[in-house]
């Protein structure tokens, strides 16, 4: 996790090709404070359709699969759950509507973090708890044979990692060290090197990271 002091440095230059993004998104920013203006129905619209699509998405990715016919009832309705899958889109539902309709953004805390994870687990045991075991990604061959594809901070040293991720990050953003946007993708790519949690780093990672761009 050394992405965020990398840039303590604050780095005076960056690549031309990501200069050119980062103006490009600012452009739709303008553009964007414009629409809510002259056309919030048209943004409710898109919210409501990124909302599931990000729901949806960033749960496929982790393994969890839902029938189609099913999404917008979990995503809008109050049914009955099926199983475990449902119950983690409800949960991650839940933090999507915490982040985007909170007015007043819940600062980035530890307690945020675990609070979040909490939100995505459902009814596990350890929702919310840093990992007690280590959580290596590994790597597996077609014929069984398997590496250690990236090695993440030990339990031991999460707690403390996590403090320091947290403190660097708020650091970053207030002294200007480079673009926000960079700093928050450089806060993602260590909150992910801690891999804090047994499971679910992936989601809550990218909730983190709406939560910091708000």
């Amino acid at each position: 996790m050394n992405m965020l002091k990398i840039l303590s440095s604050k780095p005076d230059t960056i690549p031309a090709a990501t200069a050119m993004y980062l103006a490009g998104l600012g452009e739709a920013k303008g553009m964007q404070n414009l629409h809510v203006r002259q056309s919030p129905q048209v943004l409710k619209v898109l919210r409501e359709h990124a909302l599931i699509e990000s729901a949806v998405s960033s749960n496929r990715i982790e393994g969890v699969e839902i029938e189609n016919s099913r999404i917008g009832t979990i995503m809008f309705g109050r049914p009955r759950l099926k199983d475990r899958n449902e119950e983690e889109l409800r949960g991650y539902r839940d933090a999507l509507n915490r982040i985007h309709l909170n007015e007043k953004k819940e600062p980035v805390s530890e307690k945020t973090v675990k609070e979040l994870h909490q939100l995505i687990s459902g009814e596990i045991w350890d929702a919310g708890i840093y990992k007690e075991k280590q959580g290596d990604i590994i790597q597996r061959f077609p014929d069984g044979r398997e590496r250690i594809r990236f090695k993440t901070v030990s339990p031991k040293k999460t707690p403390e990692c996590m403090k320091k991720l947290i403190a660097l990050g708020e650091q970053a953003i207030r002294e200007q060290w480079t673009h926000p946007l960079i700093s928050i993708a450089a806060f993602n790519l260590d909150f992910l090197c801690i891999h804090p949690f047994r499971d679910g780093n992936g989601r809550v990672s990218r909730l983190l990271t709406l939560l910091v761009l708000y």
